[in-house]
């Protein structure tokens, strides 16, 4: 097909607007600004959420009543919705199959870093999910059981998931670039039945064998007993004992055919994720199947996905790049809840980290003709660095949206993105710049296609999630900076942490400073137009002379200067002495941190922020340490200045980059020496 018959009109409803067309005609609530609509989503709650099952019509064997209790229970994290009610992700998610495939649209489009290229249609989905279901259930896995997979972005993931859901599984999911230690570390926790493998996977332009390290996470997790491998070429030995992938996508035809995916309460789990796991063990984060399902279509709304088969949204194409050890990964693959194609990309976003090619991505989506293109906004800042030219990339005419994530996104960059795309031809591009967090799978702030736009803000808070800024004393604030939190629960909310006791470390994680309410651990300034800027991480934060700011800020202003690569900060405070803040930044190839390059950076961070916040000291290193989701590891390396040990605060298995770690940790040593000494 050609790009035009593909092509998405840009007209089209967005569909927040249908959704409160649905508020005015189902219910006669009629809201003059989206503040409105925002305040009465919050102090009407179960209103509000049951607005979302109804409007998506959410089903259930047995239809809630009008007088359903929508929640109940004591402050969070405490709160029970929709007691009683049965759900099933997978049955909400299948039914579009038969408009979508009449409508000669495809589930999933997958391609990779060696151009292999490849479609699931509806009905194959569904087929497979089926097949994989009935063979789990003949490997001995029922309701409650836990599947782990260690698997890359291909459709072979999101079938995997689909079929577990279906059953009552529980679902958990890391990525073949995590180390076996980094897996285990998650994995032995939860004591999975089964796990679900690929045995090698071709990344950043080579092909990298994993059955060595499937055989290693055996010997490691006793409570596997079954495991189901997905064969590759670049493996060098199979793996003993297990039973092959298209086994188990090849049930029985009259089975597949009867098989239903089964009615689950709405409570019941539906997969473990994991914190970053900066510090101690990754805390194994258990989500509910109705609280996931209620976010993941309010996060419709926001990010503006429509089925693509429907006459507002016809030809539809959802791509969020993302590791499967992000949380992304799970709202790429939600895109098929509403009945859209999602377009999902296997590889390196550059093709390779050693000769690195940034229009990788942007080649992908022209290809496949995406058009809402989501990353993280790491990657458009190193596209912006990289002088890449999207403009001279043909086909993205039809790329409507671009999604951020991940790192706050730099006013430039947003403002760079908007005028390559506008110079391919794609027009004026929505930034859906969204913020909020794996421990409840979905986000705080978000974007709303019928809002003003703002380089560098974030255009809303998202309906039912009652998002405030607080100062020390725990009073809300508006127009300056404060700790995120949020007053009121959302269905998403973590039931609970695997194996957590009275769920210490639970409380401990989120509500250890103000109980009953949720502190994120991000710096956030809600302004008095409802539109949010992201600072960084609250416990990162620098302060210096009693004003605060925002990592996040200090990048903004160094990272824009052209000699820079990469920069982070810390802000080091010690009793009875004075505080020490280091930059350290990546310069790009060639160029040396002199005198000159020193006074640049000082004077941009002196004009763009303030003469407070010039570093004490300015350093040259070869890498910004950062975890496998991009994030810059500013708390462990400032616990590591601070003089606690690298092994308590630091996990390489965890980061992109360990080998950066030697430099960090003697530089800190040396440090901790001259501050003693002094």
């Amino acid at each position: 097909m050609t790009a035009s018959t593909h092509a998405l009109d840009h007209a089209l409803t967005p569909q927040i607007r249908l959704y409160q067309d649905w508020l005015v005609q189902q219910h006669g609530l009629r809201f003059n600004s989206y503040e409105d609509l925002h305040r009465w989503s919050v102090s009407h709650l179960a209103d509000f959420w049951r607005s979302i099952w109804d409007y998506y019509q959410l089903q259930s064997p047995v239809a809630p009543t009008k007088d359903l209790q929508v929640l109940s229970g004591d402050a969070m994290p405490d709160t029970q919705w929709f007691s009683g009610v049965q759900v099933s992700l997978p049955r909400q998610l299948l039914r579009h199959v038969k408009a979508a495939d009449a409508a000669g649209m495809p589930a999933i489009v997958s391609d990779n870093e060696r151009g292999e290229v490849r479609e699931m249609s509806w009905p194959e989905l569904q087929r497979q999910v089926a097949s994989v279901a009935i063979a789990l259930r003949k490997l001995g896995v029922v309701r409650g059981d836990r599947v782990a997979a260690y698997m890359p972005n291909i459709p072979e993931t999101v079938v995997a998931m689909l079929a577990c859901t279906s059953i009552g599984a529980i679902w958990s999911l890391c990525a073949p670039d995590m180390g076996v230690a980094a897996v285990v570390d998650r994995f032995k926790q939860i004591e999975p039945k089964v796990l679900i493998a690929v045995d090698g996977v071709y990344y950043g332009g080579k092909p990298l064998d994993r059955s060595a390290v499937v055989q290693s996470l055996l010997a490691e997790l006793p409570s596997v007993q079954q495991r189901i491998v997905i064969s590759t070429p670049y493996a060098t030995a199979p793996v003993p004992d297990s039973h092959d992938w298209q086994w188990a996508t090849a049930q029985d035809a009259q089975a597949i055919a009867a098989f239903e995916p089964e009615w689950l309460p709405f409570d019941h789990p539906i997969w473990i994720v994991y914190s970053s796991g900066t510090t101690g063990l990754p805390k194994p984060i258990v989500h509910g199947t109705g609280g996931i399902l209620l976010a993941l279509h309010v996060a419709g709304l926001h990010n503006d996905l429509g089925a693509s088969y429907g006459d507002n949204n016809r030809n539809e194409r959802f791509h969020w790049y993302s590791s499967t050890g992000w949380v992304m990964w799970n709202i790429q693959a939600s895109g098929l809840l509403f009945g859209t194609t999602i377009t999902i990309f296997d590889g390196h976003p550059a093709g390779s980290s050693s000769q690195p090619d940034w229009g990788v991505l942007w080649r992908f989506a022209a290809k496949h003709h995406t058009t809402i293109f989501g990353a993280g906004a790491a990657y458009y800042s190193n596209c912006m660095k990289a002088g890449l030219d999207i403009a001279a990339i043909p086909g993205l005419q039809q790329v409507r949206t671009l999604g951020s994530t991940g790192s706050p996104l730099a006013p430039e960059v947003q403002r760079w993105g908007s005028a390559q795309l506008q110079a391919a031809g794609a027009g004026e591009v929505f930034w859906c710049n969204i913020s909020g967090g794996t421990d409840f799978c979905g986000a705080f702030i978000g974007g709303n296609r019928e809002l003003p736009q703002a380089p560098g803000r974030m255009q809303c808070r998202w309906l039912g999630h009652a998002v405030e800024a607080w100062n020390e004393q725990g009073q809300p604030v508006l127009d300056e900076v404060g700790e995120l939190v949020c007053v009121q629960p959302i269905p998403s909310m973590p039931l609970y942490f695997w194996n957590d006791p009275g769920k210490r470390r639970y409380l401990d994680s989120y509500f250890d400073h103000w109980p009953g309410i949720w502190r994120h651990g991000d710096w956030i300034q809600v302004d008095s137009d409802g539109s949010c800027i992201i600072y960084g991480r609250s416990d990162a934060t620098i302060n210096r002379q009693g004003l605060r700011m925002g990592t996040s800020e200090i990048y903004n202003a160094v990272e824009a200067l052209p000699q820079v690569q990469d920069s982070m900060v810390v802000d080091l405070e010690y009793l009875g002495k004075d505080s020490y803040m280091p930059l350290f930044v990546v310069l790009r190839e060639g160029i040396v941190l002199d005198d000159t390059v020193k006074a640049s950076i000082s004077q941009a961070i002196r004009t763009a922020l303030s003469p407070r916040f010039v570093p004490d000291a300015i350093l040259q290193v070869a890498e910004i340490p950062r975890t496998l989701t991009g994030k810059k590891l500013e708390l462990p390396i400032k616990k590591l200045m601070l003089g606690q040990p690298a092994g308590k605060v630091l996990n390489p298995e965890t980061m992109a980059n360990p080998g950066c770690l030697a430099w960090y940790e003697a530089f800190a040593q040396r440090h901790l020496a001259t501050l003693a000494n002094a």
